[in-house]
């Protein structure tokens, strides 16, 4: 335990609470948020600290007595359990964080292998994380999507945002579902009864402020395309231009959005995803040239990896990464995601442990 960045993290917590107590600091919404947001990281790191000075104190004091009065001997002995228990929890606190664990989120769910089928699992995925959201108390907002003639999607891009200024917020919990997700059941197109396997891909970004390094794009490096809406099938649903699509001339990524009214407004929500999906790779790109020692962890930065399988015929569902099977499907796709998150959370925090 660094002694000395606790009791810079407490000087800072301090600073915080002052900082919150100003009325002229509530008048830039944006600082108000961020300084909120790193409170709230703080909060339990110094809670924690504070608990552990006390039960040490305590500790102490009880020993003294113990000297005098026996009868004291069952306070310090719990005094003494108490005191590793605190111990680990704040050095898992004090291990250095993912800076974006606060951050709302964008996720993608594109169909692959399995043509409809596919679609329709991709359809059920995004209804998985909407319902994930909404048991959490996050709004989440379809930005775009592509829907295929039984009512799956090809793809489909969301917006998922906390309401509150949580540390551990959406991404915290959100950034372990990238990668390819495989079901196996028995398609509505399936005449005989078989069951087949196909997959759908996942890709979580953290969504970046306005402020942000990766905030500005130059105008030269973008081809805006506008066309009309689309629905089931591709066909038109509306009769002006004002979908967009904007192609990253350096990189080639690619985003569209198509769900606003008006083409502006979908110009500027397709620049937030586009600000999102290349902050994610440029953060990616400089990890894998410093040959990061964490690239290995459960939140692979392979998208090609497949992550999870969902076996319909058994109601199993299982997590490749961390071992994880449970038999409640139909639960974790209505939404009852927490189990499977916490399995890879502490499988995470098992291994910076272990490397720290």
């Amino acid at each position: 335990m660094d002694v000395g960045s606790l009791a810079e993290l407490r000087a800072e917590y301090a600073e915080l609470e002052t900082a919150l107590a100003d009325p002229s600091v509530h008048a830039d919404q944006d600082r108000a948020r961020k300084l909120g947001r790193r409170y709230a990281e703080l909060t339990p790191v110094v809670h924690t600290a504070r608990e552990l000075d006390t039960a040490r104190s305590d500790l102490e004091a009880a020993r003294e007595l113990v000297a005098e009065d026996p009868a004291f001997a069952a306070e310090a002995d719990e005094l003494a359990g108490r005191i590793p228990a605190l111990e680990t929890r704040l050095t898992e606190l004090l291990l250095p964080r993912d800076p974006h664990d606060g951050s709302d989120v964008l996720l993608e769910v594109k169909s692959g292998e399995g043509g409809e089928e596919s679609a329709l699992f991709a359809g059920d995925l995004l209804r998985m994380y909407l319902r994930y959201a909404e048991r959490h108390g996050w709004a989440a907002e379809v930005l775009d999507g592509t829907e295929s003639d039984l009512g799956g999607y090809k793809d489909v891009t969301v917006a998922i945002k906390s309401r509150s200024a949580d540390p551990e917020g959406v991404w915290a919990r959100l950034k372990y579902e990238g990668g390819v997700h495989r079901v196996q059941r028995v398609p509505v197109t399936e005449s005989q009864g078989r069951i087949h396997t196909s997959a759908a891909g996942v890709l979580v970004v953290p969504e970046v402020e306005d402020s942000d390094d990766f905030a500005e794009i130059s105008d030269k490096d973008l081809r805006i395309d506008v066309y009309r809406s689309s629905g089931k099938g591709g066909q038109s649903v509306n009769t002006t231009d004002s979908a967009v699509r904007i192609t990253h001339l350096p990189t080639g990524i690619v985003v569209s959005c198509q769900n606003e009214r008006s083409q502006l407004q979908n110009k500027a929500r397709a620049m937030q995803v586009l600000r999102a999906r290349l902050a994610a790779a440029a953060e990616e790109e400089a990890a894998r040239q410093a040959s990061d020692a964490r690239r290995n962890q459960v939140r692979t930065v392979d998208r090609s990896e497949r992550v999870r399988t969902y076996n319909f015929p058994e109601n199993r569902i299982s997590d490749h990464r961390v071992g994880f099977k449970a038999h409640n499907l139909d639960a974790v796709l209505d939404g009852d995601l927490d189990a499977v998150l916490d399995a890879l959370v502490t499988a995470d925090r098992a291994e910076r442990l272990a490397g720290s």
